[in-house]
């Protein structure tokens, strides 16, 4: 083993190591032997710049005057062995170590300096540590020194890696990188600094998609150990207090855990192919001081850095995810590596790379790009915005002034044959009852309430069943009629306005008792319908008890089908003004639209829902204004001679009108 030293005398030594060149071994049949080789040209940069301080110091007659320091160094050649024989021969000034004993004749031993491996620098301080001897480290930047029990005499010119990890992490946040490869030495120097790397790498969402280590043939040799020799030499107390400003201007001082806060340098390590291999080159772009104070990295835009004639280029495993997007992951170990997915119905992201997305309020919903919530719309049949109002309002006020002109005629010509045929007191109702039932659509237009949710119901309900009523009761009268033209017949005494007012009022009421449960045991409400269409709010009327809703539709069927049937039945009998058959054509109708309104009704939602029964109202109604009464009217109006024929049968048996 060749040995590599470098002394100079001096009042004061202080001890020097580093590894100028690389661990060797060589192995024979029965044991291994270590060697130096391959020179490192940057630690041996470190010897010469260690002897060039000395000598400068020398010279200045003001920083150490009347005492001359000396040197002696060794080259460790990276191994922990070699490095411990070397600290002994230092103490005991001899070529034998000679551990507890000094056989230097001058020189006091002041302290060391070194070592740039982990493993020889931590042998060094372990050994220094227990004889309180000042040791500096120059390069060493590994956690597992910072322990000031341990290596309580142990002071580094470089800031702990905790401070290069905080920087290292957040400069690729600022990058947005989170895909990365880590690169160690190979003699397990760096294995705790990857370790806790890893981790903080791991806290913060950057995964590491490979780890090389690189062997640089540095590692442990054998030496004999001998015991050291006690020294009296303690600069610990004056290294722990230095504080001076080196000729750049930098201030030198250790903190308490025994480092200096180095400046760190971020630069961008550029690697390209030529025509004979790869190479590489270092673009610096930001320096951090000491892990905290940062040199305008953050006010770089990451896509506006220069780099080989480009920009900086994206270390990511995948696309970041814009907004209205979020993070799938894949399901691979790597948390980075993942897929882009738009947010569900109703939820948005307005950051890119987004882990979820948040549901907008109830009132709110998604606009198109998913980025942020607006305001829902509100939807119902409104006579501002909506057309199909303004529609059924022209046509409601269309019937009822049909059904006014009818009226107006049927009261100037109430004493005719064709008016006063089947009670024209029932046919006064049944025309109020319609004009009414026009009128009532009024209250399924516009912005619904409480009250109006329960008045268009009742009302619709009570007043169809008025006019039902009394079709049915003039169906009933046309029967009655009839089986009274039998001589002798017992029905005549049936065919009155009484028994036909009565008939009208006895099933009225029945719908009026329907309609006053249902809104004492559950009324109709004003409700909002979040749910139904996306991004609009449904401002609809809630039936309340749908038994209720459905028992005074049911009624009103059953009235409309027994006055089908009836009028079904006489449709046939003989006479100029028999009503049965508009009567029956009118029910027919009326039926006809129910029955097809309900599954309408059903499936849809909001003001279409509304739209349906307004439809179902206006097309029954109309249907019985023109089967039964259009007639009428023609022969009023356009051909009054056959309205003053004596044919009729009803006239016949001195219906009392």
């Amino acid at each position: 083993m060749f040995e590599y030293e470098y002394y100079q005398e001096g009042d004061v030594i202080v001890g020097g190591f580093i590894s100028a060149h690389s661990r060797a071994e060589l192995y024979d049949d029965s044991s291994v032997s270590y060697f130096c080789h391959d020179p490192d040209i940057g630690e041996y940069k470190s010897i010469l710049a260690m002897i060039f301080a000395v000598d400068e110091i020398n010279k200045d007659p003001d920083l150490l005057p009347n005492v001359t320091l000396g040197y002696h160094i060794f080259d460790t050649c990276g191994y922990p062995e070699r490095t411990l024989g070397s600290v002994l021969q230092i103490l005991s000034g001899e070529k034998m170590e000679a551990p507890n004993y000094s056989c230097r004749r001058d020189g006091e031993v002041a302290g060391f300096i070194g070592d740039s491996g982990l493993h020889t620098s931590q042998a060094m301080a372990q050994l220094l540590s227990l004889y309180r001897y000042t040791q500096i480290n120059y390069q060493v930047t590994d956690p597992l020194l910072s322990d000031r029990k341990l290596y309580p005499t142990l002071y580094r010119m470089t800031s702990n890696n905790l401070d290069f990890y905080a920087a290292i992490i957040k400069s690729l946040q600022h990058f947005g990188w989170n895909w990365v490869g880590l690169v160690a030495p190979g003699d397990g120097s760096g294995d705790k600094e990857i370790e806790e790397l890893s981790k903080m790498m791991s806290r913060h969402g950057i995964c590491i998609e490979y780890t090389i280590k690189f062997t640089d043939y540095q590692g442990g040799r054998t030496k004999k150990m001998e015991m050291i020799e006690k020294s009296t030499a303690k600069l610990h107390h004056f290294v722990r207090n230095i504080h001076y400003t080196d000729p750049t201007g930098e201030e030198i001082f250790f903190n308490n855990d025994g480092e200096i806060q180095s400046r760190l340098i971020l630069a961008n390590w550029i690697l390209h192919k030529n025509g004979e291999g790869y190479e590489s080159a270092f673009q610096p772009l930001a320096s951090f001081d000491g892990g905290k104070a940062i040199d305008g990295i953050f006010n770089i835009n990451p896509e506006d850095v220069a780099w080989k004639g480009g920009t900086m280029p994206m270390s990511r495993c995948n696309d970041r995810c814009p907004p209205g997007y979020r993070k799938a992951h894949k399901g691979s170990v790597h948390v980075c590596c993942y897929d882009c997915v738009p947010c569900s119905e109703g939820a948005v992201s307005n950051v890119t790379d987004s882990d979820g997305c948040f549901q907008c309020p109830d009132e709110e919903w998604p606009d198109d790009k998913k980025i942020k919530c607006i305001s829902k719309t509100y939807e119902f049949l409104s006579y501002e915005n909506d057309v199909m109002a303004l529609i059924f309002s022209l046509i409601s006020l269309t019937f009822s002034a049909m059904t006014l002109f009818v009226f107006g005629n049927f009261i100037y010509h109430r004493d005719t044959p064709v008016v006063k045929a089947n009670n024209r007191t029932v046919s006064f109702i049944l025309l109020t009852a319609i004009l009414l039932s026009f009128l009532c659509v009024f209250f399924f237009l516009g912005r619904p309430v409480d009250i109006t949710c329960m008045l268009r119901q009742v009302s619709f309900g009570i007043v169809f069943s008025i006019a039902v009523s009394c079709v049915l009761a003039k169906t009933t009268i046309v029967c009655i009629a009839f089986k009274a033209t039998k001589p002798g017949s017992s029905w005549k005494k049936w065919v009155t306005v009484k028994a036909s007012n009565s008939l009208v009022l006895i099933c009225s009421s029945v719908q009026v008792v329907i309609c006053v449960v249902w809104l004492s045991v559950s009324p109709p409400y004003q409700e909002y319908d979040m749910d139904s269409y996306p991004g609009k709010i449904l401002i609809q009327c809630n039936e309340g008890s749908v038994i209720g809703f459905y028992s005074m539709l049911g009624y009103m069927g059953f009235l409309a089908a027994v006055s089908f049937l009836l009028a079904f039945m006489v449709r046939t009998l003989p006479d100029s003004f028999n009503e049965a058959k508009y009567i029956t054509f009118s029910m027919l109708v009326f039926c006809s639209v129910w029955i097809a309104m309900i599954p309408a009704y059903l499936s849809t939602r909001g003001k279409y829902m509304v739209a349906v029964e307004i439809f179902a109202i206006l097309t029954s109604s109309a249907g019985i204004l023109g089967c039964i009464f259009f007639p009428k009217c023609y022969i009023i109006i356009l051909n009054p001679g056959l309205n003053n024929r004596r044919k009729n049968t009803l006239q016949k048996i001195n219906l009392r009108t």
